[in-house]
């Protein structure tokens, strides 16, 4: 009993307002997905009014449970819980790898659907957002298992990792109040870049509170911020080649 109490008085201790900064970091992403998708998934989806493939669906369930678990590893380690945080990011490695198969399963999925109402090149074309987009989502989170014994670039490896996926979700709100209703099918490729810089607002957040309690912004938030912010503006350029219509036409091609 005397280990129990001195154990959570260390925890206690050590819990500071400055380590919640990343579990709050983990709350705001993990509203801003449900908030993203609730118009056009979740409030349809209890309404009994959305039809999607399985594929979409475990797609969905996939990165919805991945908020859900970087919440709680990000608890986990601001309470002071680490050997449960270290055991339970083994279920993060298989998580991540379920996300990048199904990813690239769901970017497939898109094609042939756009392709099934004519419009397959514009389908090729906008498959480069979630292809890189996972890609990207993948790398990052390879090089946060890499650097486990270093917490402060760990940390902010995985926060990179989930902020990289959130401009589907805020895709949704440019979508749901912004955009004009138009006919089905992919959207141009130049209008996913906006939600990306929305999206890369929580990484400001986190360079601002970086140079306030160190005086200077890690190199990871640097670095990674522009190569996130490089590869969605690229991805217009690129999407429009040759090169990327032969590759995605041929995964295409496979896939039918």
């Amino acid at each position: 009993m005397t280990t129990l109490i001195d154990d959570r008085r260390v925890r206690a201790r050590d819990a500071s307002p400055a380590r919640y900064f990343y579990l709050h970091m983990a709350l705001a992403c993990a509203a801003t997905a449900f908030l993203g998708f609730a118009p056009t998934y979740f409030v349809p989806l209890a309404n009994r009014t959305l039809s999607a493939s399985p594929v979409i669906h475990f797609h969905g369930l996939l990165f919805f449970t991945w908020s859900l678990y970087f919440v709680i590893q990000t608890w986990l380690a601001a309470s002071g819980r680490m050997v449960n945080h270290r055991a339970l990011g083994i279920a993060g490695v298989s998580l991540a790898t379920a996300m990048t198969i199904f990813g690239f399963l769901a970017s497939v999925h898109v094609m042939q659907h756009s392709a099934a109402l004519g419009q397959k090149e514009a389908g090729i074309a906008f498959s480069i957002v979630p292809m890189s987009g996972i890609a990207f989502f993948a790398g990052v989170f390879v090089l946060a298992i890499m650097n486990t014994r270093k917490p402060e670039i760990h940390k902010r490896l995985m926060l990179l990792a989930a902020v990289s996926i959130l401009d589907a979700a805020i895709a949704r709100w440019f979508l749901t109040f912004l955009a004009p209703s138009g006919p089905p099918g992919p959207p141009p490729v130049p209008v996913t870049i906006a939600p990306a810089m929305v999206a890369s607002l929580l990484l400001v957040v986190a360079m601002v509170r970086d140079w306030r309690t160190a005086g200077r912004v890690h190199p990871v938030y640097i670095t990674g911020t522009l190569a996130l912010l490089a590869v969605k503006v690229l991805n217009w350029p690129i999407s429009e080649t040759a090169a990327w219509h032969s590759f995605a036409g041929g995964i295409l091609a496979l896939a039918q």
